[in-house]
């Protein structure tokens, strides 16, 4: 199962799973984008698709329990939909901050809290949940963004650490720059100047290195392995190297690479 299939990494995990021979349930609130990944398909599988909002915790509940009637058993959740949102934290407005926290934290623990229980009935079953490498650092403009991923890191090693022994292993991914469309599809702070996310998404997508199927094929390299972290992009594992050698400082340090997207011009 992964949500944010309609495009972007999720679009290619789908791919890639379906040309391995998975059965497929690909989630997306984009229908547009979710009917072009289910037409891209080449797999045999069987997939179904499904219209959801992860922040709605009915919504969840309901995909859940669809799924599990449709495919019989799921052995692999990947916990995918990612929203972006522009400004400092005194450009955002609270709101602003709930819909990120609504989708990237909250879908997360909706997506395990109701599927764990049909994973569970599996010999061998997985779940991969996305964080970013801002959920290993913390960069100025990201606030709400970071404490979303840091969210998403935190909750996904505990429920790793209380599942120890039962047949669900937990991964969690972070993502260094990846050339998707979550950029260019960010939220604008309440308070932001337009031309604060021109100048992001320019900066996005110069500073993108990684294509969304090399990230796909890394995190199913993973979880092939049942790796607990896995780090896509060499531009995340430098940055998690500074993090360790300079974790309360590593800002000084990474300060000049993140210039361009927080300007205020």
């Amino acid at each position: 199962m992964v949500t944010g299939a309609g495009s972007g990494i999720g679009r290619a995990l789908a791919q890639q799973l379906s040309a391995a021979g998975s059965a497929l349930a690909i989630a997306d609130v984009n229908e547009k984008g979710l009917a072009e990944t289910a037409a891209s398909l080449k797999g045999k599988g069987q997939v179904s698709t499904h219209i959801l909002d992860v922040s709605s915790e009915e919504a969840v509940r309901d995909f859940a329990e669809d799924v599990a009637a449709r495919h019989g058993r799921v052995t692999l959740l990947i916990n995918n939909a990612g929203v972006a949102l522009i400004g400092t934290f005194e450009e955002v407005s609270l709101d602003d901050l709930r819909w990120v926290m609504n989708i990237n934290f909250w879908g997360v623990v909706y997506g395990v809290k109701y599927f764990l229980p049909i994973l569970k009935k599996q010999p061998r079953a997985q779940i991969v949940n996305l964080s970013s490498v801002f959920g290993i650092v913390a960069p100025v403009g990201q606030s709400a963004y970071s404490a979303s991923k840091f969210a998403v890191r935190g909750f996904t090693e505990a429920v790793r650490h209380e599942l120890e022994g039962t047949t669900v292993f937990l991964s969690c991914v972070h993502p260094g720059g990846i050339h998707t469309p979550i950029a260019s599809h960010a939220r604008l702070g309440a308070n932001a100047a337009q031309s604060k996310k021109e100048i992001a998404v320019e900066y996005f997508d110069k500073a993108t290195r990684t294509t969304p199927e090399a990230a796909a094929e890394r995190i199913l390299k993973g979880v092939e392995k049942r790796e607990p972290r896995i780090l896509i992009g060499k531009d995340a594992r430098q940055i998690d190297i500074v993090q360790r050698l300079r974790p309360a400082t590593y800002w000084k340090i990474m300060a000049h690479r993140a210039q361009a997207p927080n300007s205020s011009k």
